[in-house]
């Protein structure tokens, strides 16, 4: 039997929404509570049926969030940070750039990248966390100016 990993609980979607917003702005509210419930019941649902690894339940979560819109702002930003939650959760810390995570997340959400590919890219921008330490998700800022 594979080990069950760590979900994220509606009140943690729901708190990762409020401090998106309270950082960096946006129009507060849950547009349907159901659409949320499918998009968090999402991975938990391919769990159970196929046999996805830890990313692929990462991309199933943003996915989600991205095409369920549940809230009236902030779904994308949401949706990176849920799946960099889910990771840390289940020992990977995603390392991207700001602009490589932007990138991704608008791609998916536009549906220029699908699902799968969402996955691949979040296991090329992942990385294990050594023993059971958890730390913080690091997206990164990458300054344009060459070092000389």
């Amino acid at each position: 039997m594979r080990r069950e990993p760590k979900w994220i609980s509606k009140l943690v979607a729901l708190a990762v929404h409020e401090r998106l917003l309270a950082a960096h702005g946006g129009a507060p509210g849950l547009l349907d509570e159901g659409l949320l419930d499918a998009a968090l019941a999402n991975s938990q649902n391919r769990f159970a049926y196929e046999h996805p690894d830890v990313f692929r339940l990462a991309a199933a979560y943003a996915y989600a969030i991205t095409q369920n819109h549940p809230f009236t702002d902030g779904n994308k930003r949401v949706a990176l940070t849920l799946a960099g939650v889910f990771l840390e959760l289940n020992g990977f810390r995603l390392e991207a750039s700001e602009q490589d995570a932007v990138q991704a997340m608008l791609a998916l959400s536009s549906r220029g990248m699908d699902e799968s590919e969402y996955a691949e890219w979040l296991r090329r921008s992942s990385s294990a966390i050594g023993g059971s330490r958890v730390g913080a998700i690091r997206v990164t800022r990458r300054s344009a100016r060459k070092k000389k």
